[in-house]
């Protein structure tokens, strides 16, 4: 019987260790001091609760099969937010690795370990002079023994304008698709590689057309003799809806980008494009006029504790053949 799996990504907006954490760095501690302050342990036990409400509703109450997130300080305080999803009855683990980011924020997954194994993981550096987070890329053997790829992406930010950071995207874009060629000629031409993350630029922008190489068709993915992504996020981009909110306006940035392995006819492990959504429980959504997530904030912002974060999550099924 095929096996069906629910693959999401959620950015968790400044999910930091406690101000004063003997996990944190000198160096580190130096650079976000003056934005930490205050940040105790019962506003982080109040994020967490927050998040784990939302993905305890995920995939019909079940949880996610496997989750990438980003905008995450260390592994401790994954650890503390797979220990609030408990109640789901899950084997969650946890994929992480520390990148030099100069706020201190990494990309992570947390998988079921009755249904992925973790067989290697990579941190691909995306060299620019100021330090930002690695693209994180996990080898996963399925249940059915089946190599699975999964590749975390947080790209730089637009801080400082759009046109201005477009080259640091550019930069990132090609180190993803760099190593998704490499990831092809090591593990074979046949291998599923899910790119998933928040990439700071919509489906349309150079950065992930013409660097990462993803596009909206379908046929140019499948054909074309260079690796190319099926970026899955077009369908909805015409709905007026986005994953993040700027100046009220709706934008695309969390996106999920297959590679063709992923989306032929007879795939062995296929992502299913109709699948895609946006995860919008109503008590993540501004009731105002925009219907924006409802931020928790922290990091010198003010803190919501009805929020959760800056961020939707969004969710893809994939399904495996026996």
């Amino acid at each position: 019987m095929p096996s069906q799996y629910q693959i999401a990504f959620w950015n968790l907006e400044n999910f930091f260790d406690i101000d004063g954490s003997p996990r944190r760095s000198n160096k580190l501690q130096r650079a976000i001091g003056k934005d930490i302050r205050g940040w105790n342990q019962k506003k982080l036990d109040k994020k967490i609760s927050q998040l784990a409400s939302i993905i305890c509703q995920m995939n019909g109450g079940k949880g996610p099969d496997l989750l990438g997130v980003c905008e995450v300080e260390n592994a401790y305080v994954m650890n503390l937010l797979v220990q609030a999803l408990a109640p789901l009855g899950r084997n969650y683990a946890v994929e992480h690795h520390d990148t030099s980011d100069r706020r201190g924020i990494d990309v992570a997954f947390i998988y079921d370990a009755d249904l992925f194994e973790p067989v290697a993981q990579f941190s691909h550096v995306v060299m620019r002079r100021t330090a930002t987070r690695d693209i994180f890329q996990v080898n996963f053997k399925t249940q059915k023994g089946r190599l699975f790829v999964v590749v975390g992406n947080h790209w730089p930010s637009r801080l400082g304008g759009k046109l201005e950071s477009a080259c640091y995207r550019a930069i990132t874009g090609e180190t993803l698709a760099y190593f998704h060629q490499r990831i092809l000629a090591i593990h074979g031409k046949k291998t599923p590689v899910l790119a998933m993350g928040d990439f700071n630029d919509e489906p349309f922008d150079r950065s992930l057309v013409d660097y990462a190489l993803s596009t909206q068709s379908k046929t140019k993915v499948t054909s074309a003799r260079s690796p190319r992504f099926l970026n899955l996020m077009w369908p909805l981009m015409g709905q007026g809806l986005g994953s993040h909110y700027y100046g009220n306006l709706p934008n695309m940035l969390d996106q999920f980008l297959a590679n063709k392995n992923l989306v032929t006819q007879n795939a062995p492990i296929k992502a299913l494009a109709d699948s895609v959504e946006i995860v919008r429980f109503p008590e993540m959504v501004n009731t105002g006029k925009y219907p924006k997530p409802i931020p928790y904030g922290g990091m010198g912002k003010p803190i919501n504790q009805n929020g959760f974060s800056d961020h939707f999550p969004i969710a893809v099924t994939v399904v495996e053949a026996d």
